[in-house]
């Protein structure tokens, strides 16, 4: 079970404002929640929302949504990697809602009982090739990642997109030595976006999410690594209504709209 930790859960929130300043996301700038308000009509409060990396679009469209139909409502939105934001759930972080790029690292949570429920899948994402405009290495297959003097980006092995990763250059049978692991996917993007590595393997997502600044290469071994995300309330949520209306929203009509459209896949 957790275990309130308040230096831990204040440092969270700390950086969690600093990424906001950094453009990771955040929505509004109310850090202070009213405890545990419905949500409707002039209650106030904030809802503080774990999520994986790759939603960062998707659910910043989706938070804007809740907020405008819940006056004096907040969310906030800590964006990282599903393995870390796991861990900060555990060890005690103020969260309500965890959306996770994969069902392992939830796991990490329900394992600890730090989820209200069973969670449930609400997308699917896969990842392509990600290459520089002008796509430098000359890259057109995945067998092409493993050329000499290639500088490939990944993410690092225990998150969603580095495990992913891992299986479909397996499938492929094609052996990559990365020129560095990333924590993230977004870091990824950043390193092919900006010209330091000739390809990354990212989510259509975030191809789709760069508005052309990187180019993505579809590869049909992705398909055997098509990550499912699932999503609940945590266990003891400060904001547990609110929290029960925002996984509602995900999982209806309006949250499929924004998810598709962001390029994810239904589950």
């Amino acid at each position: 079970m957790r275990t309130w930790i308040a230096i831990t859960a204040a440092a969270l929130l700390v950086a969690g404002a600093g990424a906001g300043a950094a453009g990771c996301g955040e929505v509004g700038d109310d850090a202070s929640g009213t405890g545990g308000g419905s949500g409707g009509g002039g209650d106030k409060g904030t809802l503080t929302v774990f999520a994986a990396a790759s939603l960062t679009e998707a659910f910043t469209s989706l938070g804007r949504t809740f907020e405008g139909s819940r006056p004096g409502v907040k969310v906030r939105f800590n964006f990282g990697a599903s393995s870390t934001l796991a861990q900060q759930i555990t060890q005690g972080a103020p969260a309500d809602v965890f959306a996770a790029a994969s069902p392992a690292t939830m796991k990490t949570v329900t394992d600890a009982g730090d989820a209200a429920g069973t969670p449930q899948v609400f997308t699917r994402n896969r990842l392509v090739i990600a290459v520089p405009k002008d796509n430098p290495g000359k890259i057109s297959t995945v067998g092409d990642l493993s050329r000499p003097g290639l500088k490939v980006v990944l993410c690092v092995a225990q998150v969603p997109c580095g495990a992913a990763a891992a299986k479909a250059l397996g499938a492929a049978g094609t052996d990559v030595e990365p020129v560095s692991r990333e924590k993230d996917v977004k870091a990824v993007l950043t390193k092919v976006g900006l010209g330091e590595a000739d390809a990354g393997l990212v989510y259509r997502t975030d191809v789709k999410a760069a508005g052309g600044e990187v180019t993505g290469i579809e590869f049909p071994e992705a398909a055997q690594a098509v990550n499912d995300y699932p999503i609940v309330e945590v266990a003891g949520a400060p904001q547990g209504a609110l929290a029960k209306e925002f996984v509602r929203l995900v999982l209806g009509p309006q949250g499929r709209t924004a998810l598709n459209r962001a390029g994810f896949e239904a589950p």
